[in-house]
């Protein structure tokens, strides 16, 4: 459990950076609303619909890697069977959990090779996927990193964005489920692959932090990525 708390301080220190206050002298000027001719007040212009910034544009919800803020999602089916997994979804999941458990990072490395492209496994540019992961991992042989592909993959699934171009299988489901609608047989669940208080802290900010992945109906891997 001490990895997830690691994982999560490094992802919240890596968007946080430090300010430095300055005293800015400052003039204040009242300005008097205009006045129509019958003496009213004329009321304040509104905001044009166009320029009101959206929560969440759409093309970071069609990425199929950032979702609504978590407790606006629908509740889910969540699902433990493979059966009912299409076949090369199945091979895939299967690949990377044999991966996971040879212990060697560099299995992985073919798995991820033979993949139509090459999955998204950070949100910032990176050069040799493996070397990254291995940095990413707590030991120096990435073993830690296999552990929690282990572990995700090991964890309920939700099929979502069914019907349309990001259509996509995603594990652990605690990823794509309302927070507020956990269970308690669920949170049980959710404890095994972060802490509570990797939870609170992902609650507070509204989404799901921790590492996750996504395999498209046709086998491919999207992406193996944690944080936002």
């Amino acid at each position: 459990m001490a990895r997830c708390r690691l994982v999560l301080a490094l992802l919240f220190a890596a968007t946080i950076a430090p300010a430095t206050a300055a005293t800015v002298r400052t003039e204040t000027i009242r300005i008097e609303p205009p006045v129509v001719e019958n003496g009213g007040e004329r009321p304040s212009p509104g905001i044009p619909a166009e320029d009101i910034e959206p929560l969440m544009r759409d093309e970071e919800i069609d990425s199929g890697l950032r979702s609504p803020p978590q407790n606006l999602l629908a509740v889910p089916k969540v699902q433990y069977d493979t059966d009912g997994l299409p076949k090369p979804v199945a091979r895939m999941r299967e690949q990377l959990i044999e991966a996971a458990r040879s212990g060697d990072l560099e299995r992985l490395r073919m798995v991820l090779e033979a993949n139509e492209v090459m999955p998204t496994l950070s949100f910032t540019e990176i050069d040799d996927p493996i070397e990254f992961l291995r940095n990413s991992s707590g030991d120096p042989d990435g073993a830690e990193i296999l552990a929690i592909l282990l572990d995700v993959l090991e964890a309920g699934w939700v099929h979502v964005d069914q019907g349309t171009a990001q259509e996509m299988y995603v594990w652990p489901y605690f990823a794509r489920f309302p927070f507020a609608k956990l269970t308690p047989e669920q949170k049980v669940e959710m404890y095994r692959v972060i802490t509570a208080a990797d939870f609170a802290e992902m609650d507070a900010y509204g989404a799901w932090l921790f590492y996750r992945v996504g395999i498209g109906p046709d086998g491919t891997l999207h992406y193996f990525v944690a944080g936002d």
